[in-house]
Order: C-alpha cells, then sequence, then structure tokens
C-alpha cells in the first residue's frame, strides 16, 4: 500500500509541481510503482505496453468517432439548434434537472466514456446559450453517466458482479433505481449549486461555432440525429434483454464502435452532404477534432501503463485477501474492497469486476442480500476518482481545468456518488428486511 501511495504522490508531484507531460509522469510512476513491489525487471516494460496497449485499445476508436461525430454535430449548428430548443422549452432555471436526468438517461445504455465524448459538445452549446459555468452544468449530467456505469446493468462492471454473487439482474436494476435517482440528485444537482465559481477553458473543438440563424438544421433533424447512438444502444440492449436469444445475432450491431460509425456515416449525410456541403468539407471537421482528442489519447494510454503494473504486481488481489478478513458488515467490506482497488488502479469497472471475485464467497458465508451487493461494491467502484484514472483526465482536458479545480468537482462528485451510494443502499438494507 505504501508503495502505491508513493508511486501516484509522485505521479501527482510531476503533473502538478514540475508540469511533466502526463505520459511521461505515468510511464515513470509506473517504473517506480514496479521496482518497489518487487517486479522483475524484464516484465516492467513489457506490463507497461500491455496496459497502454489494452486500454487504448478498447477506447481508441470509439472516442475518435465520438469526438468527430460531437465536431459535426457542433460545427454544423445541430447542437446549438439542441441548445436553443431546451433553453426555450425548459427555461434557465430547469437546465440542470434537464442535464441530470439527460445524463442519466443517456448512461443507462451507453459505456461511459461513448456517452462523455457524445454529451460533452451539448454541454458546451448550453454553455454558449445559457451564459452558465461550464463545470457547474455539466457535473448533473456526467454524475448520471457515472451512476449507470458504476451502479447498473448491463454496464461490464454491474454485470460481472451480478454474475458473480449470484444476483438477480432484475432486483438488481429496480434496487438500483431505488438507490441511483436520490443519490443522483445530491452528487449532481445540489453539488453542482457550489461550483459556479470554477471557470473552465474548454477545447477550442467545443467552442462555439457561429452559424447563421437560416442555416441552421431543423429540431428534429438535430435531435434525431444526435440521439442516434444512444436510441440505437438502447432499443438493442432493450432487446436483448428481452429476448436473450438475440444476445448473439445481434453482438455485432449493438457494439458501440458499430453504433458509433454507422451514427457518424448517418451525420455525414444528415447534416453535411443532404445540406449542399462536400465531402471535403465534412471531413476537414473531422481532422480538426483528431488533432484536438491526441493529447487526451496520450494520457489515458499512460492511466492504462499504471493500471497494469498494479494489475500484474498483485496488489489488487492482496488488498482484498487483508480485507476479506477484517470483522466488518460485508455490504461495508464490498464497498471498501472496491473503493481501495479503484483508489489503487483507477478504473471503476477493473475496480468492481476485481471486487466481485473476493465479494462472491463473502456473500455465500455472510447470507447477505446479493443484489444490494452488487450495488454496495458498485459504488465503491466510484469513489475517490483521481490521476490514475482515464475519467478524471478526460473531463481535465474537455474542460480545460487546473489539476485543484479537478479534484474540487469531478473527484469530489464521484467522492459524494460513492458515499451516498453506500448510505442508500443500506438503508435499503434495513427497509426491505
Amino acid at each position: 500500500m505504501l508503495s502505491v501511495l508513493l508511486a501516484v504522490g509522485l505521479l501527482t508531484l510531476m503533473i502538478a509541481w514540475g508540469k511533466v507531460q502526463p505520459l511521461i509522469a505515468f510511464v515513470i510512476a509506473a517504473l517506480v510503482a514496479a521496482l518497489m513491489l518487487g517486479m522483475p525487471a524484464a516484465k516492467i516494460p513489457g506490463a507497461i505496453e500491455k496496459g497502454i496497449g489494452d486500454l487504448l485499445g478498447s477506447l481508441v476508436v470509439i472516442i475518435c468517432l465520438g469526438a468527430v461525430f460531437g465536431k459535426l454535430i457542433a460545427d454544423s449548428g445541430a447542437a446549438r439548434c439542441i441548445a436553443g430548443s431546451l433553453v426555450k422549452r425548459l427555461g434557465l432555471g430547469r437546465i440542470p434537472v434537464a442535464m441530470t436526468v439527460t445524463g442519466f438517461v443517456v448512461g443507462l445504455p451507453l459505456y461511459y466514456n461513448v456517452g462523455f465524448v457524445l454529451m460533452v459538445p451539448l454541454i458546451f452549446s448550453l454553455v454558449y446559450q445559457s451564459g452558465r459555468p461550464a463545470v457547474a452544468l455539466g457535473i448533473p449530467l456526467l454524475a448520471g453517466l457515472s451512476i449507470a456505469h458504476g451502479f447498473l446493468p448491463p454496464h461490464p462492471s454491474a454485470t460481472a458482479l451480478v454474475a458473480a454473487v449470484h444476483a438477480d439482474i432484475g432486483k438488481t436494476l429496480v434496487y438500483g433505481l431505488a438507490v441511483a435517482i436520490p443519490t443522483l440528485i445530491i452528487a449532481g444537482p445540489i453539488f453542482a449549486m457550489s461550483l459556479g465559481h470554477i471557470r473552465a477553458q474548454p477545447s477550442q473543438m467545443f467552442r462555439h461555432t457561429e452559424v447563421p440563424d437560416t442555416e441552421l438544421p431543423g429540431a428534429f433533424n438535430s435531435f434525431a440525429t444526435a440521439l442516434l447512438p444512444v436510441a440505437l444502444l438502447a432499443a438493442l440492449t432493450l432487446l436483448t434483454l428481452a429476448r436473450p436469444e438475440l444476445t448473439k445475432p445481434l453482438a455485432f450491431l449493438s457494439n458501440p464502435l458499430v453504433v458509433m460509425l454507422l451514427s457518424y456515416a448517418v451525420a455525414i449525410w444528415t447534416l453535411g452532404l443532404a445540406r449542399g456541403k462536400t465531402l471535403p468539407q465534412v471531413m476537414q471537421s473531422a481532422q480538426e477534432a483528431l488533432r484536438e482528442i491526441a493529447p487526451i489519447l496520450l494520457i489515458i494510454a499512460g492511466a492504462g501503463a499504471l493500471k497494469q503494473v498494479l494489475v500484474d504486481s498483485g496488489v489488487s488481489a492482496e488488498l482484498g485477501k487483508q480485507l476479506s478478513q477484517m470483522p466488518v458488515p460485508p455490504l461495508l467490506l464490498g464497498w471498501a474492497v472496491a473503493t481501495l482497488i479503484r483508489i489503487c488502479l483507477g478504473s471503476a469497472t477493473v475496480a468492481g469486476v476485481t471486487a466481485a471475485g473476493v465479494v462472491g464467497p463473502l456473500v455465500e458465508s455472510s447470507g447477505c442480500d446479493p443484489n444490494l451487493m452488487v450495488l454496495a461494491v458498485g459504488a465503491g467502484s466510484l469513489m475517490c476518482s483521481h490521476v490514475n484514472d482515464s475519467g478524471f483526465w478526460m473531463f481535465k482536458e474537455y474542460f480545460g481545468l487546473s489539476l485543484k479545480d479537478t479534484f474540487r468537482s469531478w473527484s469530489m462528485m464521484e467522492t459524494l456518488v460513492g458515499i451516498f451510494g453506500l448510505l442508500f443502499v443500506l438503508l435499503l438494507s434495513v427497509l426491505i428486511k
């Protein structure tokens, strides 16, 4: 544990004080952690390369497609049209509530990173339209995405936990909604009220693009195109849940990469070619988006290197083994296991899936409700997001924040989700007895 803390402290010091480029800082921190944890020197470079490759391999195409998709929505004026419609219909006073609901609903079918890159252009369009601080406006939406990702099936962590503890997926969803909604209200719009003083400097790719009102796409075209990937993933997910026998036949179409590619192809037509633009003009937007996204991909790659070193060194397994021997209530113990793994490894999905191996036998021996254990571990897996979490860096870089402001907003929001999620799980366990 001391080795992990020293490595994370070194990483924070290099980036915050030394202004070391994050990818280089991550690799140095990973090397230091591996040596302190006693990994054979010959295996360290391979672990770092594997971590970078594994994390980027699963995210790079989705993030890039999300970026070019979002850039096209912004440049075409569709995002401005959507923002204007929301402001007109809801009024400025209800925008945080609308953002909270949008984030949670979008987060139900979407993997967090996909939802993030899809929704960021809309966040900044509403910022320019309403004049509200970007962080205070974005946190409610991102809290909804995060809670859905950490608590509820069919997201990877929750689904793995349901199988590991032999929970009922239907009950887990019902209990999960009961826990997620009050948690979201606290960590989303209520917490966002304290963030009005934080000023974002968003990436140029999301800055407001002036499109004459006469050239704006129609409201239906804008909403339908922007929400197409959400609608496709939601429909395919619900279909496979209702008809499990269709899971394999629809596996290709329901893959986020395929959905994003199809959605981008539709957007090229509906927001570009069908409105008189040439293909080279549309592709110019994509080139600008990819140039902007490159630094974020490098940061995510670095986070993967540190994560893999900590996994290969056996830190998560050792922490779980030690905690399982402590005289702590099962739900609290499951939450604590996921929390420590999350702090050490960064990834909420990895924390939840890794904790599943520890809490599975614990559920059988203690007799606690397995559906509540899924939620308790999900809450722990979202705790204390910091410099080894790719979500932390995506939020920081997209919103153009300092490390201090990122901790104050993003990390605090995730911690509130973890703490209040656990409290509502414990309350629910009392009510259903």
